[in-house]
């Protein structure tokens, strides 16, 4: 008899990792969630889950629970992910991000597991000079964050070689959206949140730069829906388990939506007018920038299913639940 795959997510109880936790769950597919709980919510683990407290730098906790859960792959989701905040703490953004891919890759030696899937950043490509990125683009970080993921790939291609693991980086773009109030996303400084906040407290949405070289003067990104991006986490998963893999794959839509754009979808959404005001351009904010997906399709055969109205609609819905259950 042929024993399944067990996959530890680290970071499983957040925002992207509680989704793809979800995701495996769902499908029947025995996984283990370890989770410091610093930003994550334990409400966010599925009944049934095992859950264990603990640090990435914890070298000792972790082996502990790839043996003690029989752990045959590591999905690596845990990391410090603001990039101001890592203009700010550098050292946090080293010390977390890059210390614990260190940690976690010493654990995975240690105790013989051969598969993991990275959570990189298409912030490893700094500030491109194209509007499609493939993964062949340079990768010329701008912040400790983009540094710290870029550093982890090359960490885990290194060993990778040496200790026969078999990895995929999947480079995410703006993952947004989410599948049910449980799983929202509470975080501060992405777009969508800093958008809702102005709506819902009846201000203006403040617009970073009116004047780029796109349909509507306001920049362009490739935003996808948090459960296509759990959806490819499953598909990286059946990945590795067909056959050795060492790969950097973009996850994104290969579709790119303006400000203006996420802005008439919430309209639509809510059937309410939103205001905005338009700001000056902040440096180094590219006008274009979205993902080449060929390479995911081919290696994974996924692609995303959902559209920007789905997106807005369910990141609208879980914002409102989350903001009436802390009344």
């Amino acid at each position: 008899m042929v024993r399944r795959d067990v996959w530890l997510v680290t970071g499983g109880a957040g925002y992207i990792g509680g989704h793809i936790v979800a995701r495996l769950h769902a499908a029947g597919r025995p996984v283990v969630v370890y989770d410091d709980l610093s930003t994550g919510s334990a409400h966010r683990v599925p009944d049934g889950v095992p859950l264990i407290c603990a640090s990435v730098l914890d070298e000792e906790a972790l082996a502990k629970a790839l043996v003690q859960h029989e752990v045959t792959g590591v999905m690596h989701v845990a990391a410090k992910k603001s990039v101001p905040d890592s203009m700010r703490d550098p050292v946090l953004y080293y010390r977390e991000n890059i210390g614990g891919v260190v940690t976690l890759l010493a654990a995975m030696v240690h105790t013989g597991v051969k598969k993991l899937v990275f959570t990189s950043s298409a912030a490893v490509y700094g500030m491109p000079s194209a509007s499609i990125i493939t993964e062949q683009t340079p990768a010329e970080p701008i912040s400790p964050y983009g540094y710290s993921k870029l550093a982890g790939e090359r960490m885990i291609a290194d060993a990778g070689r040496a200790h026969d693991i078999s990895w995929l980086a999947l480079r995410y773009f703006n993952a947004v959206g989410a599948e049910g109030d449980q799983l929202a996303d509470r975080g501060g400084t992405n777009l969508f949140p800093v958008i809702f906040r102005a709506f819902a407290a009846g201000k203006p949405v403040a617009v970073t730069g009116g004047d780029f070289a796109t349909h509507d003067g306001t920049g362009v990104r490739d935003y996808i829906h948090v459960a296509d991006l759990a959806d490819a986490h499953v598909a990286a998963a059946d990945r590795l388990t067909r056959g050795p893999a060492a790969q950097v794959l973009n996850v994104g839509t290969g579709k790119g939506y303006s400000v203006l754009d996420v802005l008439a979808a919430l309209r639509k959404v809510t059937g309410v007018e939103v205001p905005y005001a338009i700001g000056p351009r902040r440096d180094g904010d590219p006008a274009t920038v979205i993902a080449a997906v060929d390479r995911v399709r081919e290696e994974l055969g996924w692609s995303a299913q959902r559209d920007l109205d789905q997106m807005v609609a369910s990141a609208w819905s879980a914002r409102q639940a989350t903001d009436e259950g802390m009344r």
